[in-house]
């Protein structure tokens, strides 16, 4: 917890706009607690928490993968709470009865995420509520990562944009040692022993999650997971900024968020058919090559089904899945008659392919 304004977090406040109450449709699979506190009674106040869970459960409501004029599907059915003034405030009752609510059913995904302030002592963390005195008196993290264990959804996924949020799931009695339970991932904003910052009005870990799910940590077939928002979130902050925390149980991770992938994936699948094997380089040549020069005499013209098969080599070498053997660019292995081979990227999703799992 901290007095300053720069930094941050806590969470609450029911999903209301204007009078009415802010669930977004989904399939009920999906299932998404996102709590934003700004207003304390006690407690310094925050000013970007509010602001952060509405961008949450707007990117967590709707898939992105009907392109950029388009809406996706439904994805999380979202409630919000939030913690805005002494008119809408979240208490520590009501955060933890909509927590045991989140994590008391069967879901294929369970997601919380909570913003405001949070407090740290020796017995363990607490996420703080708008009614929060003295800290210790907030929601202990402990009781919400119990709820998540017991839980029996497929998936828990708790995420914490909160001062000293690192403490999650670490045992008390066992510095270093982690609690985690079959299916649950905690993702914080920052370590047991850091605050977390705000810049221009939003939470630093938030934004950058934000920016992930919207597809900065999209894989080739438009998948987000947990495990691709943290990589995104810890390449974003230099080793001097506030460290994200990173710990999960599953044996396999789900995707968050789908958006329009860069290829289509029939043209991602012609991998195995351009390069059957490990290794191996396809053989170009002017006719692959639509844009040139006049064709001087015993020019090789193009071929309609070459330069058809060269512009998706072309999608691939754009996506860093191939590139050309002895040539500056894709346009210079055809025309000279050149090569283009699979990168390392390349191969990893040739086997995908190869292996029936793409």
């Amino acid at each position: 917890m901290t007095s300053t304004d720069s930094t941050r977090k806590a969470l609450t406040t029911f999903a209301t706009k204007g009078d009415e109450q802010r669930t977004a449709p989904m399939p009920i699979s999906r299932k998404a607690l996102v709590v934003g506190i700004d207003y304390y009674d006690k407690l310094s106040q925050l000013h970007g928490c509010v602001n952060d869970a509405r961008n949450v459960c707007e990117v967590l409501a709707r898939h992105a993968d009907q392109g950029p004029t388009m809406k996706g599907g439904p994805n999380f059915q979202v409630q919000e709470m939030r913690g805005t003034g002494p008119n809408q405030s979240v208490s520590r009752k009501d955060l933890r009865n909509a927590v045991r609510a989140l994590f008391d059913d069967n879901h294929e995904i369970a997601l919380f995420y909570f913003a405001g302030h949070g407090y740290v002592e020796s017995t363990g963390g607490y996420l703080c509520a708008s009614d929060t005195e003295d800290g210790n008196d907030g929601l202990a993290l402990h009781d919400v990562l119990d709820l998540a264990n017991k839980s029996r959804s497929q998936n828990k996924i708790v995420i914490l944009d909160s001062c000293h949020s690192g403490v999650a799931a670490q045992n008390s009695f066992a510095p270093g040692v982690s609690e985690l339970g079959e299916g649950l991932t905690i993702l914080t904003a920052s370590t047991k022993e850091q605050y977390a910052s705000e810049a221009q009005g939003s939470g630093v870990f938030t934004t950058l999650f934000v920016d992930a799910m919207k597809g900065a940590a999209a894989n080739l077939v438009g998948d987000i997971t947990p495990g691709s928002v943290y990589a995104h979130i810890d390449q974003s902050l230099g080793p001097w900024q506030q460290r994200p925390i990173f710990k999960t149980n599953v044996q396999r991770f789900v995707s968050l968020r789908t958006v329009q992938p860069p290829l289509d994936l029939p043209e991602l699948r012609r991998l195995t058919e351009f390069f059957p094997a490990p290794g191996f380089e396809f053989r170009l040549d002017p006719s692959f090559e639509p844009e040139r020069e006049p064709l001087a005499p015993n020019t090789v013209p193009p071929n309609p089904s070459n330069t058809q098969t060269f512009a998706i080599l072309q999608k691939l070498n754009r996506v860093n899945l191939l590139v050309p053997v002895d040539a500056p660019h894709m346009w210079h292995a055809a025309v000279n008659s050149k090569s283009c081979r699979l990168t390392a990227l390349g191969e990893h999703y040739r086997r995908l392919v190869a292996e029936d799992l793409i």
